[in-house]
């Protein structure tokens, strides 16, 4: 992710496998990263089971609040791709429970926003 993008806030895909040990401790048993976005120093990460977002708070990011969502409690998403005057992708979330006002993140055009809109169907549907 270049300089610029993370000043913006948008976001890009992560490695999940340098995830996978730092964040075992907030994994139940059997759940698996599957896919992880990084928005300057907050994460996305979808495993089998749930959704957490992981904001890393304050200066030096030693605070850090993970808000777990479980698939079955997303009432609906919408993608929105990336025009020719543009540059962002947008992904917004609704969850049962918490009104009308979605939670919204912007990605970079170089995410491939379909795949990331197919791992939360996926999930989604299935809960």
């Amino acid at each position: 992710m270049g300089f610029f993008d993370e000043l913006l806030g948008n976001a890009s895909e992560v490695n999940i496998e340098e995830l996978r040990t730092e964040y075992a401790k907030i994994l139940t048993t059997n759940e698996e990263i599957e896919k992880a976005y990084k928005v300057v120093r907050d994460l996305f990460i979808f495993t089998n089971k749930r959704l957490i977002l992981v904001d890393v708070q304050g200066l030096t990011g030693k605070k850090i609040e993970y808000q777990s969502i479980p698939y079955k409690n997303i009432t609906h998403f919408s993608i929105e791709t990336a025009g020719n005057f543009d540059l962002d992708a947008e992904l917004k979330i609704w969850i049962s429970g918490m009104g009308a006002v979605p939670i919204e993140k912007t990605f970079n055009k170089n995410l491939n926003i379909y795949e990331l809109q197919s791992v939360l169907a996926e999930y989604v549907l299935n809960a």
